[in-house]
């Protein structure tokens, strides 16, 4: 029998409804009559409240509230769920949770509008990402965000310091108080989570100048200009505090933003990197005071060897926050194709305890990416967190690989459609060479033909061991060939 969590994930395939909108509301309006001013879900589980959140998520993840609500109080969990986003489905990020996958989208100052924007976040969502972030750039911000918030199940994170650049004419004219008036505003309209980048110091700047790529991060480099123009420290630093402030409000998580993480593989594990990490670590406790969620934004461009370790420092550095990768790719040389070369990075960091794989497109350093862009990101990356979830032997991972291979040495071909990732692409190239009804149940398919079907000659082969055949048939025996079919009885096949 299917778990939840997959049937989930095939029913949202098939659906464009969220499914929390009402629940969510009731759950939120009783919670606010009693708040004490803080409503994130790690202050209420330290309160020893296990939230309706928290049972609906260990409902998905096959565990039990009381370790959900625990972990969450500990910080190795987060539940992304703003009290204003409440057409939100929870889903937790954790190393004990099953691995989980973002799809950046959003439009840029050149390309794009609204409706892609909508049509990029339904195909995100309809293939399996569990969050999305609006990292829109061009535009009616405020529009997209609202809209997108309004349309996802899924979680919506942002980087607010993008649209705090549309109130000044220049990064130097920034303040703090541009921020917090964007942070205030985000959060008010219902976005999950947001990434700040306070990790990056006036001092490690001098550690970047002999980088390859320099700082790649684009809230990074907005954040060192600023700095180096004031010979000031950064004021999202200085002034965490107050962001905890709104974030425990709102209930929103902390995404503490890597401005400093290496571009290609020879700027990986830099003094610049791991500077900023500590840093992270020295925030996340900072956080914690205030009972604000957080995860751990990870490196981009890692060698694979050293993928493994760099999720190691982080769950030491920084407590055992949740960690979140964007890959890391493991090779700089193929643009077109980075959504293969990151999801590499991405399997291997998860199966290490990354709990969340950012994915990559394949117009990665290229261009901005398209609705089909977003879903050859989306399916190689629940390739690879799958593939984690299956090597760290997580509750009911191969449930769904066990399901589809019974159907598929069945020849099911409709039920290993439904339970593939993407049922669209593989029914439409099985019936690419064989498109008459006649072979939709068909015990072949136009790889092997019926004569050489290894899965058909094993059944056969086992209907003779039990019994329910006198011959094995040598050729074809459905009549999709010319020639007759000669039989000659076999042999027994003892079994060990």
């Amino acid at each position: 029998m299917l778990n939840f969590a997959i049937m989930l994930d095939v029913l949202r395939y098939y659906s464009t409804i969220p499914q929390g909108a009402l629940m969510r509301s009731e759950w939120i309006a009783r919670r606010l009559k009693n708040s004490d001013g803080n409503n994130s879900q790690m202050h209420l589980a330290r309160k020893g409240e296990i939230t309706e959140e928290m049972r609906y998520v260990a409902a998905r993840e096959e565990l039990s509230p009381e370790f959900v609500r625990d972990e969450i109080a500990r910080g190795r969990m987060i539940i992304p769920a703003n009290i204003n986003h409440t057409c939100l489905e929870p889903m937790a990020i954790g190393v004990n949770s099953k691995c989980k996958i973002n799809a950046n989208i959003g439009n840029s100052s050149t390309t794009s509008n609204l409706d892609e924007e909508l049509e990029k976040l339904h195909t995100a969502v309809h293939l399996g990402a569990d969050t999305v972030m609006d990292l829109s750039t061009g535009g009616d911000l405020d529009e997209i965000r609202i809209s997108n918030i309004s349309r996802s199940p899924v979680p919506i994170g942002t980087v607010p310091i993008y649209q705090a650049l549309e109130s000044v004419s220049r990064v130097e004219d920034l303040t703090i108080e541009h921020m917090l008036e964007v942070i205030e505003k985000q959060a008010q309209q219902g976005v999950d989570y947001m990434t700040i980048h306070a990790g990056v110091r006036l001092h490690h700047i001098p550690l970047t100048s002999n980088r390859v790529t320099g700082i790649v991060s684009r809230g990074g480099s907005i954040l060192a200009q600023w700095m180096m123009a004031h010979h000031k420290d950064n004021f999202l630093y200085e002034y965490f505090d107050d962001i905890c402030e709104i974030f425990k409000k709102y209930d929103v998580s902390f995404s503490l933003g890597d401005g400093l993480r290496p571009g290609c593989l020879a700027d990986a594990n830099d003094a610049a990197q791991f500077a900023e990490l500590d840093v992270l670590g020295e925030l996340t406790l900072k956080a914690w005071e205030h009972d604000v969620q957080v995860m751990i934004e990870g490196p981009g461009h890692i060698p694979m060897h050293l993928v493994a370790m760099n999720v190691e420092r982080e769950m030491q550095v920084c407590h055992e926050a949740p960690f979140y990768v964007l890959g890391p790719l493991v090779t700089d040389i193929a643009p077109g194709y980075d959504h293969i070369t990151s999801s590499i990075g991405a399997a291997l960091a998860g199966q290490a305890g990354a709990a969340m794989l950012c994915y990559v497109t394949p117009k990665e350093h290229l261009g901005l990416p398209n609705k089909d862009d977003v879903r050859q990101g989306v399916i190689a990356y629940k390739i690879a967190a799958h593939a984690a979830d299956i090597a760290r032997n997580r509750p009911g991972a191969r449930d769904r690989d066990d399901a589809l291979s019974k159907a598929r040495f069945e020849f099911q071909w409709e039920k290993q459609f439904a339970l593939s990732l993407d049922p669209e692409t593989a029914r439409s190239m099985h019936d690419e060479e064989l498109p008459d009804d006649a072979f939709k149940d068909a015990k072949f398919c136009s790889m092997c033909g019926p004569k050489f079907c290894s899965m058909r000659i094993t059944q056969t082969m086992r209907e003779y061991q039990d019994g329910k055949r006198q011959t094995i048939p040598l050729g074809p025996s459905i009549g999709f060939e010319n020639g007759k079919t000669n039989s000659v009885p076999l042999p027994v096949i003892a079994s060990n």
